[in-house]
């Protein structure tokens, strides 16, 4: 079971090292975010909106309302800009669930249908374990497409979070 010390370190993570990945595709020279690359999502800007979209999946799933999307690859926010708002907002709201929550509510079952249809059922804290494990995943692929440009992506690694974290 998760608790709540460690969901709130995990929410905090997410947000600092997408704020860290934001601010890093941010400096890549103009159209590097949108340019056509070979991945899944089609760009920089594609992968991030496949992470959006994904996180409020989820958290319509908290919510227990439908979330509305058919699909996980679309592009809901074309603007870098915009789409790192929202994704600001998104992370806020997992930092305030989190400090919403209990042990004992973290570890309560959350049924959901997954897009295909399926039932499914896990509970709050392994929802949010796979939202920050999603992001970290999608960040990898982020920062494999720098290497493209050629750039250097941000350090975004969990220990380098808690030693920034510890400053504090």
């Amino acid at each position: 079971m998760l608790s709540t010390q460690t969901a709130q370190l995990l929410a905090r993570y997410r947000a600092w090292a997408d704020a860290l990945t934001y601010r890093a595709v941010e400096g890549l020279p103009a159209g590097e975010g949108t340019k056509l690359r070979s991945t899944e999502f089609k760009s920089i800007i594609g992968t991030l909106n496949h992470i959006y979209v994904v996180d409020r999946v989820w958290q319509a799933h908290i919510e227990g309302r439908d979330h509305g999307f058919k699909a996980r690859n679309l592009i809901v926010h074309r603007e870098l800009a915009t789409l790192r708002s929202a994704q600001e907002s998104m992370n806020q709201w997992w930092i305030d669930w989190v400090g919403s929550q209990t042990d004992a509510t973290l570890g309560k079952p959350v049924r959901f249908r997954f897009m295909g249809g399926d039932a499914g059922e896990m509970s709050g804290g392994a929802i949010l374990m796979h939202v920050v494990n999603h992001a970290t995943y999608h960040r990898g692929w982020i920062a494999e497409m720098f290497f493209e440009v050629p750039a250097r992506n941000a350090t975004t690694d969990f220990p380098v979070f808690l030693r920034e974290f510890a400053r504090e």
